[in-house]
């Protein structure tokens, strides 16, 4: 079978999301904006900070997904275990990811699909997770301030108190969805 033709076999029917994930209180729930993106008929693939796999249910993730997830970067000649993307969410995007990501370090398989994402036009959502000290640092604001100017879609969730842990159940998962829908591949 030629390459081409292996590529379109091997392509899902739908458009396919990477849900980035990083390490956050709140990332087990990621399943919650995978049920959503598979209800709106998107296939999804979830790629994680090293840091973030801690978080969550990989076996639970990857039966939902009916992907590996991904972590680490894969060597050469080894097959790619996800179709590429057409859009990327970054849910729940943390402080570290947000600043490392707006000044194009690509330390991590994550950061290094984000970086990329910019130059190969991938619409990206980000949904920020984070403490209200972390949000008043000034290196913060102007990540944001980067991340738009590339043309991110940044959600619109409210820092929360400092050693609090955030309020998990005021987390729209669904906005990342939201932001993307406009963005979406044509015919989708």
């Amino acid at each position: 079978m030629s390459d081409h033709a292996n590529q379109s076999a091997q392509r899902p029917k739908n458009p396919f999301l990477y849900v980035v994930v990083c390490a956050s209180g709140i990332a087990g729930e990621v399943g919650k904006l995978i049920t959503a993106a598979q209800e709106a008929n998107w296939d999804v693939g979830v790629v994680a900070t090293p840091q973030g796999l801690g978080f969550m249910d990989a076996e639970a993730v990857e039966a939902q997904t009916g992907h590996p997830i991904r972590s680490a970067w894969r060597a050469p000649g080894d097959p790619r275990p996800l179709p590429p993307a057409d859009a990327i969410t970054v849910a729940p995007a943390t402080f570290n990811t947000i600043n490392k990501w707006a000044a194009g370090i690509s330390d991590t398989l994550a950061l290094g699909i984000l970086c990329e994402a910019y130059g190969l036009g991938i619409p990206t959502a980000v949904l920020p997770y984070l403490n209200a000290a972390q949000a008043a640092h000034p290196a913060y604001r102007q990540s944001l301030d980067r991340l738009r100017d590339m043309g991110i879609l940044i959600g619109t969730h409210e820092p929360h108190r400092p050693k609090a842990g955030g309020e998990a159940a005021l987390f729209r998962w669904e906005e990342a969805l939201e932001l993307l829908t406009p963005r979406r591949p044509a015919g989708q």
